[in-house]
């Protein structure tokens, strides 16, 4: 699929595919049990298998879609779906600022670099050791962490077919991967302000709005950011 997804050549260079693949090993060994968990709940929610491989393939959210079973499973209106997803999806907008587009090429890759831009792909893309990546290599990357993906959902939901009972405690796999996502970031960017900062909103939207705290969170430690961009300019300039 990646041939098509950058012009100007037939196949992409090995090269770039063999870094994505080394890039996106260490998350892909979490991504692939993660999805298995979605799969195994949406199996358990009475959904055929295909289901989640058609979640994993179209949708491609992965907080997004552990709601979506339950609003699919009590056909929620449409508006509902919607709105559900513009709040949880919404960090994305500010993914865009950083995400880098554009080095990738082409149209139809643009297209798809945009509709695959997840957390792990993010993560990975803006560290300093990103700064020299090819619009190929992003690609690549971003096709191997949905192509993990895909193949944890449909693997759970096969096998979630066979086991009669439920297993509790498998959406918390989704907050574990984000831990160590945050992990990550931390070790390669050693920043405590920013991290500390970001702890601080959430328990402050966490008081305020309760369990509609993730975008008053996000928008409150976007606003911090950039007041503090704005003050470093100053004092810049001052200087």
């Amino acid at each position: 699929m990646p041939a098509v997804l950058v012009e100007g050549a037939a196949a992409p260079p090995r090269g770039d595919f063999r870094a994505a693949l080394r890039d996106s090993s260490s998350v892909g060994l979490a991504m692939i049990p993660l999805g298995v968990a979605f799969g195994l709940l949406v199996a358990h929610a009475g959904f055929d298998w295909w289901w989640a491989s058609a979640f994993t393939a179209l949708v491609y959210a992965g907080s997004l879609e552990f709601l979506l079973i339950g609003l699919v499973a009590a056909a929620a209106p449409l508006a509902q779906v919607a709105v559900t997803a513009l709040l949880v999806n919404f960090r994305h907008a500010f993914y865009a600022l950083s995400f880098p587009l554009h080095r990738v090429r082409g149209r139809i890759g643009k297209l798809y670099s945009t509709f695959a831009l997840t957390d792990e792909a993010y993560a990975l893309t803006t560290g300093p050791a990103a700064q020299d990546w090819s619009g190929r290599r992003i690609v690549w990357l971003q096709v191997l962490l949905q192509c993990y993906w895909v193949a944890g959902g449909t693997l759970g939901a096969l096998f979630g077919a066979l086991v009669p009972f439920p297993l509790d405690g498998l959406d918390f796999a989704l907050t574990a991967l984000f831990v160590v996502l945050a992990l990550d970031a931390h070790r390669a960017r050693r920043s405590v302000p920013a991290p500390a900062l970001a702890m601080i909103c959430a328990l402050v939207s966490m008081l305020l709005f309760g369990d509609q705290m993730l975008l008053a969170a996000l928008g409150m430690f976007t606003g911090c950011l950039l007041v503090g961009r704005i003050a470093l300019r100053g004092k810049a300039s001052d200087a």
